[in-house]
């Protein structure tokens, strides 16, 4: 079992930016893929970024973000960060943490993430 616990999220002006945290428990989450996914009122929720497991070599990001996201992970500390920039009203939503403890590269579907966390809001202002 892992449990994922979100944080840094708030209330910004467009251009603004903000980093959110996701701290991992449990059982070797250093060793799990993970990701950000987004959910806005009234939509699906997408996927945002995703990181690879150890190392965090590889990263990928939704088209939406690229170039003004960025998404790391600490692993002496169990955490992985979403580094968001040049933030959009378009960016508000609810931001979750997710966890795939069986996958060994990164991907998109939410189906392949296992856990998840609680979710933080995001509000950006015009």
């Amino acid at each position: 079992q892992v449990q994922l616990v979100e944080s840094g999220g708030g209330l910004v002006q467009a251009g603004d930016s903000l980093r959110l945290s996701c701290a991992a428990s449990g059982r070797t989450p250093n060793t799990y893929v993970m990701g950000w996914f987004r959910q806005a009122p009234g939509k699906e929720r997408e996927f945002v970024a995703g990181i690879s497991s150890w190392s965090g070599g590889r990263t990928d990001y939704a088209d939406s973000v690229k170039g003004r996201f960025t998404i790391s992970r600490d692993n002496a500390k169990s955490t992985v960060y979403l580094q968001m920039n040049s933030l959009k009203p378009e960016d508000t939503a609810v931001y979750y943490c997710a966890a795939s403890s069986f996958l060994l590269s990164i991907t998109t579907r939410r189906s392949d993430f296992n856990y998840w966390g609680q979710g933080t809001q995001v509000t950006v202002s015009s």
